[in-house]
């Protein structure tokens, strides 16, 4: 089917270029002759559930990638008899992003919070907000410096940033600490 032939176009696009082609770049892409024809291949591609839109009609990609099948378990502790079944399927956007309008991923410079076992390289999916808990691990702008520490509050109900490595000092801010995202996942490829 040509619709199809043009879905695996527009992900093949995304996949390489980490992002969602624009109207011109589908209608090079597929061959359309107009941005209405775009409009609708768009349209229907998030009827398939291919692409998703945010509260400002941007598209965001839902499932270009699958799900990986979860085989069973492995034991971290004494080895133990294991037998490969198919226990079920798993999308690692699903298992991972709560809001994907919301979501994004920095990589890690520098070794304050290697005891969190977050180390430099490692890539961290966060998602944006100013509220935080205490024991959070946040990205937040320190007197106009970004940082990822734990979100703490003192016995003066002052918030600071506690690093994970005693190497490294309390963050106390002089003017102000503002709570940018929390993060929600450490991602390190081996």
């Amino acid at each position: 089917m040509l619709f199809d032939t043009y879905k695996q176009k527009i992900i093949s696009f995304y996949k390489q270029n980490k992002r969602v082609p624009g109207y011109q770049e589908i209608m090079s892409l597929v061959g359309f002759k107009s941005k209405n024809a775009v409009y609708k291949l768009l349209n229907k591609l998030v009827d398939e559930g291919v692409f998703t839109k945010d509260s400002r009609g941007k598209l965001i990609p839902n499932k270009l990638h699958g799900e990986v099948p979860v085989l069973g378990l492995v034991e971290a502790g004494l080895p133990t008899t294991a037998e490969e079944a198919m226990l079920d399927t798993i999308s690692i956007d699903e298992f991972l992003i709560n809001e994907k309008a919301t979501t994004y991923m920095l990589e890690v410079k520098g070794q304050s919070m290697i005891d969190a076992h977050i180390e430099e390289g490692d890539l961290v999916l966060v998602e944006k907000t100013e509220k935080a808990k205490i024991g959070d691990i946040v990205i937040a702008d320190v007197d106009g410096g970004w940082t990822m520490k734990y979100y703490q509050i003192d016995k003066k109900g002052q918030p600071f940033l506690r690093p994970a490595n005693e190497s490294f000092k309390d963050i106390y801010p002089e003017e102000y600490l503002r709570v940018a995202a929390i993060v929600k996942a450490v991602i390190r490829k081996y």
